[in-house]
């Protein structure tokens, strides 16, 4: 009898989150393998430093004390520091080399169209779901750090060089939409946006980790669960994106 409970209770055990993420990229990396084209032309990217590929650099200087600007980060693979949180790639490259894309580009190390045609990441190392002001007005202190509401804002910056509202009216435009009608311009756009893959996450740790790390209790940081999820789920429901799109979080 204790062996098949035990055997019932081994087959009732529950994967870990890691075991999931990595059963996911694991199934995306061979289904990938067998398709001829990319399932998805473009990418983009929201979250932390566990997705960051190097907005940091650009945000805080090359002469930044944030460890990712610095050896041995970067030293595995790109043998110099990228900016990533990690000595080579990230779980965010590997999916792009499954799909055949190059490594996403971080938004602010991009200024013209063909820079962000596969897509774009935002995600900074140290972000939070929540703004500071949250914490602030709870009595947190917290420093000012970039927010999910901050990554959502450059992307809509990104749409508005992507999908400029009425290019046959700009005088001067130099975009290669140049000329067309605007509903024609909207649908080229909303077909781009349908075919992208966006990327929500990992965000809200550092929503934790920044009030544990000053001190603050236990019981009060758990009082921030629910506005953090709040938080992330408006964001990724598609009545609150600029366009239909695919959301993974």
């Amino acid at each position: 009898m204790a062996s098949s409970t035990s055997g019932r209770r081994g087959r009732g055990r529950l994967l870990s989150p890691a075991a999931v993420v990595l059963a996911a990229v694991a199934v995306l990396l061979s289904a990938s393998q067998a398709l001829a084209a990319p399932c998805y032309p473009r990418v983009f990217s929201f979250g932390d430093s566990l997705a960051d590929t190097g907005n940091g650099p650009f945000l805080y200087g090359n002469e930044s004390r944030r460890p990712p600007l610095w050896p041995p980060y970067g030293e595995t693979f790109f043998h110099r520091a990228t900016g990533r949180a990690s000595n080579g790639r990230l779980i965010i490259d590997f999916i792009a080399d499954a799909l055949g894309l190059p490594f996403l580009r971080p938004y602010w190390g991009g200024r013209t169209t063909g820079d962000f045609a596969s897509g774009a990441n935002f995600a900074v190392g140290g972000a939070t779901a929540l703004s500071p002001d949250f914490f602030w007005e709870r009595g947190v202190h917290v420093r000012d750090t970039v927010h999910l509401d901050m990554e959502m804002n450059w992307f809509r910056d990104l749409l508005g060089l992507l999908c400029p509202d009425d290019l046959a009216e700009t005088e001067g435009a130099t975009d290669p939409g140049e000329g067309q009608d605007p509903q024609d311009l909207e649908q080229d756009c909303n077909d781009m946006m349908n075919q992208s893959l966006f990327l929500v996450g990992e965000i809200g740790g550092n929503d934790y980790n920044h009030p544990l790390m000053g001190g603050v209790s236990i019981r009060k940081i758990r009082s921030f669960t629910p506005s953090i999820i709040a938080k992330i789920s408006s964001t990724i429901t598609v009545s609150n994106m600029p366009m239909d799109i695919h959301t993974y979080i």
